[in-house]
């Protein structure tokens, strides 16, 4: 391992690639910040500047975009509701309540900005020390203990519900559910909810649904809340950093997540949303009688899914270079890149083309070292979006909600859609109807479909392979505390309350 990682650095350390990681991360996390554009639009685009590299060089340019790219992801999401990466869903969540409403922009995007850079360092270093080991947890998931683990995903609805709005939150999940039922069954080869239209066929976006949901309805929300004094948000300079204290209450919410996050991302086929989603869900039922509250911009709230869904980036690569198996959409086009140069992931890519494996992982250091310092100086600048005037900053941010969801499909009927879903969001927020459990259930519905369905394949329709195996055992005791911890956190405090009264 030394002998690998000093070569790492040898091949990194050079002028060229310091500068490749430097412009690779510089682009990803300008792509990135732009609704709509995420990685793998990102990484696309760059791939035809990398073949005149060599093949190290090349992936350290696209390993740079890679998680420069969702590092950019969480400013949109912070300053405009407008996650256009669904790994950044989360973020939203505590990340634009405490820049619009408790007025602290540059706080939010500083916190983000740390929890990521350690979230990316620690799986970094997990990466280095462990990488051929993990490769054999990846191989031994099999499709029972993905769809578990999905059905945890979204037990972990009762994390983004209120006090008594744990039903409203139920019904939000499955309505996000049925929604990604909508398009061809790729299985079947049969056509599903799309009422004989042929716009239908492929399904509903992520990117329409996200769009409609957060930021769209959040501009049609600021124009029916606008008061005449509220024209911009007024920043003070106090906001611009993360103080002692908040670091002191960040370390162990960021390290917890970016295990978490790390080992989620190991497993082909979960990912950054996952794994953002399931470190939120732990810290908030962590810390129930948080001040401010969860979803009201809780800085806890905020750096446990930016830590995590970096981390869980660096945890894909553990199964792409190990075992050759993309882990998610953005590691299938990185795949596609190491084939095009002539490298063929697996376990001999050790042996066969070291400097490439060593060089990726050491350049995911020096990476989130240049992200640091390349966002940090800049985020009073970036913060003053927020004081741009109301009647600007609607327009602006309808503009990329529309050309973002346009682009994708150049389809007019996406904008009617994404219109129809906005204002639908808004009736159901005006009635407390949170809706990021519908995204949730959106964004796991599929991959819980196709997990369910193999699993009972090679059960041969039996129900049985729920207990067969203990990784299985472990995740549905998950699972029933997850249901199980809000009834009964219910109880203690009904039970404490009685007793004091007597």
């Amino acid at each position: 391992m030394i002998e690998g990682l000093l070569l790492g650095l040898e091949t990194v350390l050079t002028p060229f690639n310091l500068m490749l990681v430097l412009v690779g991360c510089a682009i990803g996390t300008i792509i990135g910040m732009l609704p709509g554009l995420g990685p793998i639009s990102a990484i696309a685009l760059m791939i035809p500047v990398t073949y005149g590299f060599d093949p190290s060089s090349g992936m350290i340019l696209l390993a740079g975009v890679y998680y420069g790219a969702i590092f950019g992801g969480s400013t949109s999401s912070i300053l405009i509701n407008a996650p256009g990466v669904a790994g950044t869903v989360a973020t939203s969540f505590d990340g634009y309540p405490m820049a619009s409403q408790r007025k602290e922009p540059g706080k939010a995007l500083a916190t983000a900005a740390w929890a990521s850079f350690a979230g990316g360092t620690l799986a970094a270093i997990l990466l280095l020390l462990a990488a051929p080991y993990l490769s054999q947890l990846s191989l031994s998931f099999q499709s029972a203990d993905y769809f578990l683990m999905m059905v945890l995903g979204l037990t972990l609805v009762t994390a983004f519900a209120g006090d008594g709005g744990h039903l409203k939150a139920l019904v939000m999940t499955f309505v996000g559910l049925a929604l990604s039922t909508v398009g061809t069954d790729l299985t079947a080869g049969v056509q599903r909810f799309t009422f004989g239209r042929m716009d239908l066929i492929d399904g509903i976006s992520f990117l329409l649904l996200a769009m409609g949901t957060f930021a769209l309805s959040e501009a049609i929300m600021m124009v029916l809340r606008r008061s005449s004094a509220d024209d911009a948000i007024k920043i003070p300079k106090t906001s611009l950093g993360v103080s002692r204290g908040d670091a002191i209450e960040m370390a162990p919410v960021v390290s917890r997540s970016s295990v978490l996050g790390f080992f989620v991302g190991v497993l082909p086929g979960a990912g950054a949303t996952i794994a953002s989603f399931l470190s939120y869900g732990m810290e908030r039922t962590f810390a129930r009688n948080a001040d401010p509250k969860f979803g009201e911009g809780n800085i806890r709230g905020l750096a446990a899914p930016e830590s995590a869904n970096n981390a869980a980036c660096t945890g894909s690569f553990v199964p792409l270079l190990t075992l050759g198996i993309p882990g998610s959409g953005t590691t299938a086009v990185l795949l596609g890149a190491l084939i095009a140069y002539g490298i063929q992931p697996g376990p001999r890519l050790f042996i066969d083309e070291p400097n490439v494996f060593w060089s990726v992982i050491v350049s995911m250091y020096v990476g989130n070292l240049f992200l640091l310092v390349l966002n940090l100086p800049l985020i009073p600048y970036i913060a003053k979006l927020l004081a741009i005037p109301r009647p600007i900053l609607i327009p602006v941010i309808m503009f990329f909600s529309m050309m973002g969801v346009y682009l994708v499909s150049f389809n007019t009927f996406d904008l009617q859609l994404l219109v129809a879903v906005a204002v639908a969001a808004v009736i159901l927020r005006i009635i407390n109807f949170p809706m990021a459990p519908l995204l949730l259930g959106f964004i796991l519905g599929g991959m819980l479909e196709d997990n369910l369905r193999r699993a009972l394949t090679i059960s041969n329709g039996e129900w049985s392979f729920l207990f067969e195996r203990t990784s299985s055992l472990i995740l549905l005791v998950l699972i029933g505390v997850a249901l199980f911890a809000p009834l009964i956190s219910k109880t203690s405090r009904f039970l404490v309350r009685a007793s004091s009264d007597r």
